[in-house]
């Protein structure tokens, strides 16, 4: 077990476009156990990609109720055509939300821990969590999505855990 320093805005690894994972071995499985110790020892994350610990490989975990998934070379084949704003947060910025439109449903298809491809059909929280860490894998944060830059906001320590009762922050 490990958990990993989470890198913040500004760091190169988070505007990289993540590399394929050709074979999951030793390595990948550590990495994906280390991703999973770190986002369920942080408070409210609802995912992690591996460049957010500085690890330049397409590999996530989302983390919703309570529930880790894995995802490796993780791909969007498709989504629906309604879209949803709502606010978002990140790990990698910390302390600052705004709104984003996401689309309401998405099916990823990518390989599990053990090198085995499956496919998820995910809607509403769970599809803005996938589509927020795929775009880390593409050196995408959330701030890029943002129609309208104004709207960005810092949420300080005690509102922020007001406002976290009710949502989580993805990573």
């Amino acid at each position: 077990m490990a958990t990993r320093t989470i890198v913040t805005v500004g760091h190169p690894a988070l505007r990289q476009r993540a590399k394929k994972i050709h074979r999951v071995d030793e390595s990948v499985k550590q990495l994906v156990d280390d991703l999973i110790d770190t986002v369920s020892a942080t408070p409210n994350g609802a995912g992690l990609a591996a460049n957010q610990i500085a690890v330049p490989l397409r590999a996530l975990v989302t983390y919703v109720d309570q529930k880790p998934q894995v995802f490796i070379n993780p791909e969007i084949v498709e989504e629906s055509e309604e879209v949803d704003e709502a606010e978002e947060g990140c790990l990698s910025i910390p302390g600052w939300y705004g709104p984003v439109w996401r689309k309401e449903r998405v099916t990823v298809r990518a390989l599990n821990e053990k090198g085995k491809q499956f496919k998820v059909k995910a809607a509403d929280f769970e599809a803005r969590v996938l589509q927020h860490e795929i775009d880390h894998l593409n050196g995408v944060l959330f701030i890029d999505r943002m129609e309208d830059k104004t709207q960005l906001h810092r949420v300080e320590s005690d509102e922020e855990e007001e406002q976290l009762e009710d949502e989580q922050v993805f990573a």
